[in-house]
């Protein structure tokens, strides 16, 4: 029973980092999709990142 303890963890934390990554994408495409006042500034930020 010990082992199953750490992959569970595991799996939580996974988990919460995959969550993490899908909410930052969707805000992403949330500021290419709504322009707002500081679009233009906010692309020439972000671009290289992806």
């Amino acid at each position: 029973m010990p082992q199953t303890m750490p992959m569970n963890w595991l799996s939580l934390y996974f988990f919460i980092l995959i969550l993490f990554i899908l909410i930052n994408i969707k805000m992403f495409y949330n500021l290419n999709n709504y322009p707002m006042k500081n679009n233009k500034f906010i692309n020439k930020n972000f671009n290289w990142k992806w």
